[in-house]
């Protein structure tokens, strides 16, 4: 029988850290130009036998006078650090009162010092303890687990997510910069939630995007220039699953870039095109498990009391006010509190004024009579009843939300900040610049329309509804079925 005293061993060593007895390392911690440098002396053979990094460190370094060994890690902070020796010397450490943030920083610190067993056990603690966290901060957290080594939990948590919402990561703006060992693991996804052309178009686009001096037409594309798009999806196409493909997309998406694949494979796309029951010599991927299933937009139910949109909308809108470069896909941090509503409260223009005077951070949402458009506009200022001028910010934007006969919302962003919200009160006139333009009684009245300005980014409605001056023609002038106004606040 083995008897074991770890809880004492761990008091020991504590003591020893503690005492700085025998002492022949001295690590500085902190950036010099902050003043914010602490010194810890260790014992360097203690750090040496928990960590390879420390190993390798202190082999390099020479004693100096004093018979010290000093190391400096600028980049860990003294709060990390203080967590890291103590763990170091005694295998102990606590993640009570620890912010997310705190912990997803000192897990990088974790994994550049080497500290294996603190870096498996801090990604295990991150997916199953705080995943909404990690959800919330997507972009950011993808993208460092493929900057860093060893983050296989979480690489495998980002990926998951992006396997059920694929959109996530490819129609996000940094997707042309995803590293190519990102990509392919996506690629390698058995359960992608997405037809194999698709995944081919995103593909080539990625491809190109290492590429941007290929021509635009690809009838004028040498062979050298599919050389070099072959050349930058080489780890890719491997994982395209090109019998998967329907015929039709065969014609349309293979064959424009048959040069990109090798003799054989497109020889034996071509058979089982022709002749699906003859064999051929190519490997053939199984086919992606697609659900039957729409997939439920992932999201914490949340009390959003609204007529016209839904928790995948406010979860869009939200991402826009803080500017997230991917979607939110649950978990929406704000509350969404409903303070009016046309068909509860009135349609007119005095009537939000009123309500939402000296209340700051709205959205008001229009529901378009006759179109079925979602339309509307964020201002993160107060609405005055009794003051009428234009309000200066950089935070507001205006909107036109995806619906069943719209694929994509728009998003516009004010440019001129001096113009971005009219308050007008005593001209019935509530507006973001002319890019929104609401005025009178919104539904009995058809007098709001969206104008071409240099105000706001772009038009949130298509070309045939914009007006091209103030003076709106008939076919750009609107009335709402139904409009609703919102304060957005941090979920508590």
């Amino acid at each position: 029988m083995n008897s074991q005293f770890y809880d004492r061993l761990s008091n020991n060593l504590t003591q020893l850290l503690e005492s700085g007895v025998n002492c022949d390392g001295s690590i500085e911690v902190g950036e010099e130009d902050v003043s914010l440098i602490n010194i810890y002396k260790v014992h360097s053979i203690i750090l040496q036998s928990r960590s390879s990094y420390f190993k390798k460190k202190f082999d390099e370094i020479t004693f100096n006078e004093n018979y010290i060994k000093v190391l400096k890690l600028p980049n860990i902070s003294v709060k990390e650090f203080n967590i890291i020796i103590k763990y170091i010397y005694s295998g102990k450490f606590s993640l009570e009162k620890l912010e997310n943030s705190f912990l997803f920083d000192f897990l990088i610190a974790s994994n550049e010092l080497e500290l294996d067993e603190l870096t498996e056990h801090l990604q295990s603690h991150l997916v199953n303890n705080n995943s909404s966290w990690l959800r919330l901060n997507f972009a950011q957290v993808y993208r460092t687990s493929y900057q860093v080594k060893n983050f296989k939990i979480i690489q495998d948590f980002c990926n998951n997510i992006i396997a059920k919402y694929p959109n996530t990561i490819f129609e996000s703006e940094n997707f042309h910069s995803l590293p190519e060992d990102a990509l392919v693991s996506i690629l390698k996804q058995d359960d992608l939630q997405l037809e194999e052309s698709k995944i081919w178009e995103y593909v080539i686009e990625w491809g190109k995007a290492k590429n941007l001096m290929l021509p635009t037409d690809l009838d004028k594309w040498t062979s050298d220039n599919f050389l070099s798009l072959k050349e930058a999806l080489k780890g890719c196409l491997p994982y395209v699953r090109f019998f998967s493909f329907s015929n039709e997309d065969v014609v349309e998406k293979i064959y424009p870039y048959q040069q990109l694949l090798g003799h054989q494979l497109f020889s034996d796309i071509t058979i089982k095109f022709i002749a699906p029951t003859k064999p051929i010599s190519s490997i053939v991927l199984p086919p992606r498990k697609i659900l039957k299933t729409t997939l439920p937009t992932r999201i914490t139910p949340i009390p959003l009391s609204s007529n016209i949109i839904t928790n995948e909308h406010a979860l869009e809108i939200s991402s826009w006010i803080d500017r997230k470069e991917i979607p939110y896909i649950e978990n929406n941090p704000y509350e969404f509190k409903l303070l009016v509503r046309g068909s509860r409260d009135g349609f007119d223009i005095t009537t939000i004024y009123q309500i939402c005077d000296k209340v700051s951070k709205t959205i008001i949402i229009l529901k378009v009579k006759g179109t079925g458009e979602i339309l509307g506009g964020y201002n993160p200022l107060e609405w005055e009843n009794n003051n009428d001028r234009c309000k200066k910010t950089e935070n507001s934007f205006t909107f036109s939300l995806k619906t069943a006969n719209m694929k994509n919302s728009i998003l516009s962003r004010v440019i001129v900040s001096s113009y971005a919200v009219y308050n007008y009160p005593s001209e019935l006139d509530l507006s973001f610049s002319t890019n929104l333009y609401l005025i009178g009684n919104l539904k009995t009245e058809k007098r709001c329309y969206c104008g071409k300005n240099t105000v706001y980014l772009k038009p949130i409605r298509s070309s045939e509804f914009v007006s091209a001056s103030w003076q709106p023609d008939e076919k750009s002038l609107f009335s709402v079925e139904e409009y609703e106004v919102f304060k957005i606040s941090l979920r508590k």
